[in-house]
């Protein structure tokens, strides 16, 4: 069976710490899978104020998640701060790619790695819409390589 691999870019233009907390683990003590996308989220809303901007408020249009892909590295723990990284992939026409690289800021074990697919979007008339000029302009310095990959069960990857 395939499994995902996420390609990581030699640098990441952004990250941003944030401390795992009680309501973030799940009942075998560790952060909750569902709660790692909820870190990311906190991530990207902190990428998008670094550049000036809000998620619903981009050079006057939205954004919105068109998909995600993630890979689980390492268990994460109360008390742990975890660094999240973001770098701008896959620019196109209505959106781009931001990949992600989560990992403990003092051991530097990676938890966990990502691409959420982002496409921008006219909340008045409910459409995609193709991206800012002004915003493309701001990504540049993010931009970096496509991370998505498909590989087989042998390469480096977590079991099942």
């Amino acid at each position: 069976m395939a499994r995902i691999q996420i390609r990581l870019p030699s640098h990441f233009a952004f990250s941003t710490d944030i401390t795992l907390y009680q309501s973030h683990m799940n009942y075998g003590g560790h952060l909750d899978n569902a709660l790692l996308l909820t870190l990311v989220t906190e991530a990207r809303i902190r990428f998008f104020k670094s550049l000036g901007y809000t998620e619903l408020d981009v050079e006057g249009v939205g954004i919105l998640v068109a998909d995600a892909a993630l890979q689980y590295r390492s268990e994460a723990f109360q008390g742990e701060v975890l660094t999240l990284r973001i770098a701008a992939t896959d620019l196109g026409r209505k959106g781009f790619d931001m990949v992600w690289s989560m990992t403990e800021r003092s051991s530097q074990r990676e938890v966990a790695r990502g691409k959420t697919g982002i496409v921008f979007f006219d909340y008045v008339m409910r459409k995609v819409v193709p991206m800012p000029a002004a915003f493309r302009d701001q990504l540049t310095r993010f931009k970096a390589p496509s991370a998505l990959a498909l590989a087989e069960d042998e390469a480096q990857s977590v079991p099942a």
